[in-house]
């Protein structure tokens, strides 16, 4: 989950879940993945959330090693966010 830094521009944020989109088409480990923006039902909530499923822990590893990954993270992510929340768990 993230929440925008205050001067994120609207182009930043819009650039995000575009690429995004493109991870699952690069990244065979990825089962599902979906992501999207909060709809402002409650209050102090983040402003946006990443849910991806992977076969196991390897598979997570791998993806979140993976050099498109970090690319999304370094270009797109870190810059327009001002935090960020994350768990992972097995069902």
């Amino acid at each position: 989950m993230f929440t925008w830094a205050d001067d994120a521009t609207d182009e930043q944020r819009a650039r995000v879940p575009a690429e995004l989109a493109r991870l699952p088409g690069l990244i065979s480990e990825i089962r599902a993945y979906r992501f999207g923006s909060d709809i402002g039902v409650m209050a102090g909530n983040y402003d946006f959330v990443v849910n991806a499923d992977f076969d196991d822990t390897d598979s997570y590893l791998r993806y979140a090693e993976h050099p498109e990954h970090l690319r999304v993270l370094t270009e797109h992510i870190r810059p327009a966010i001002s935090a960020r929340a994350a768990v992972q768990f097995q069902m």
